[in-house]
């Protein structure tokens, strides 16, 4: 008997060909869309956001040609708990969160594979360009694709060694250019369907507007200060500026000057110089070991990466007694944000990551 397999599809090019090409392996799929977000009881229109009825309406459709069942799972109470609660707390806190990784992290690793579980399937398969492995002692790995153009390793360091031992990536290794070929060749409605860009809830790209409408309050004005803590301007709500931003914050200076911090206990944002974004160390928790862990203050040699496009740097992780870890990079890193994501890697193998707490 074929092994069972959930397909999570978005109504995208990359699931729909990951489901035709588990097909093609043998599997018999089963396809999913999780429905996350309300988006048209939200005020964004139809067909821009990823889980709208257009992308129901095309993943159904694929899973019509396919000849796979084809379901709409409802987690949108979930979604809510533990993505978009969290993503407002981050910012509220002065954080900038990523609402992507807590995503992969509690829905569709976690969820969706007990509800897989539930319908007897041995696993659960997404449209993710990244590769798994195992290595002779039986524990699994993660590795970057091999187009590094889409490699989307850093956002699924959250993996525990059970999914990975039941979660299918049929893209690894795979390029775009390809999987929309085969897309085309099949027939698929989606073959040339743009991708998805930004935050699935937040498709303007508004977080402030959002946060406003979520919270049902409006962000409070206050100081701009400099590093000395002089005010030198007005801001419009702290939430609204990230760490190393420049643009927008309307304050006549001479100098070229850089959000480089936000007290939100006092409600002032801080700008300076951007010598002051720079910083060789930072402290991360909620850490998850893919590879493993090293003993506790035992210096760890590896690359790290601080934003999901962005090139690893040389560093030195150590874990500490707590179950935190301490990266120290090579060289400064510019614009360290916390509530974003570290990630480590050997070579092409994720280690591990977890979400930036400060920086030193």
């Amino acid at each position: 008997m074929a092994e069972k397999v959930l397909v999570a599809m978005s109504g995208g090019v990359d699931s729909s060909v990951a489901a035709y090409l588990l097909q093609q392996q043998g599997y018999a799929c089963i396809g999913v869309t999780m429905r996350l977000y309300e988006n048209e009881t939200a005020g964004i229109p139809r067909g821009h956001a990823c889980c709208s009825l257009d992308d129901v309406e095309d993943a159904r459709a694929v899973a019509y040609d396919l000849g796979m069942p084809y379901y709409v799972l409802n987690f949108t109470e979930e979604f809510d708990e533990k993505v978009i609660r969290k993503f407002v707390q981050v910012y509220q806190n002065g954080g900038t969160p990523n609402p992507c990784i807590d995503c992969n992290r509690y829905l569709k690793f976690d969820h969706l594979l007990n509800r897989a579980r539930e319908l007897g399937c041995d696993y659960i398969a997404t449209g993710h360009y990244v590769q798994r492995w195992q290595d002779e002692n039986g524990r699994w790995g993660l590795r970057k694709n091999d187009d590094p153009g889409k490699d989307q390793s850093y956002v699924l360091y959250s993996l525990t060694q059970d999914q990975l031992a039941h979660t299918l990536f049929p893209l690894g290794g795979m390029h775009k250019d390809a999987v929309r070929a085969i897309a085309e060749e099949q027939g698929l409605c989606n073959a040339r369907k743009h991708d998805s860009q930004d935050i699935c809830f937040v498709p303007d790209g508004d977080y402030a507007a959002f946060l406003e409408r979520y919270t049902g309050q409006p962000m409070q004005p206050g100081n701009f200060v400099d590093e000395q803590g002089h005010v030198i301007g007005r801001h419009k709500g702290a939430a609204r500026y990230t760490i190393g931003q420049r643009k927008g914050l309307g304050i006549s200076a001479e100098t070229r000057l850089f959000v480089s911090g936000k007290n939100m206990a006092e409600n002032t944002v801080t700008v300076g110089l951007e010598s002051a974004l720079f910083h060789s160390s930072l402290l991360a928790d909620e850490w998850n070991w893919i590879a493993a862990p090293p003993a506790v203050g035992q210096p760890l040699p590896c690359t790290a990466r601080t934003r999901y496009h962005q090139p690893e740097r040389p560093a030195t992780a150590t874990l500490l007694p707590d179950g935190r870890v301490r990266v120290d990079f090579a060289a400064p890193q510019r614009a360290i944000a916390p509530g974003q994501a570290v990630v480590l890697y050997n070579g092409e193998s994720v280690i591990g990551g977890g979400t930036i707490l400060n920086v030193e």
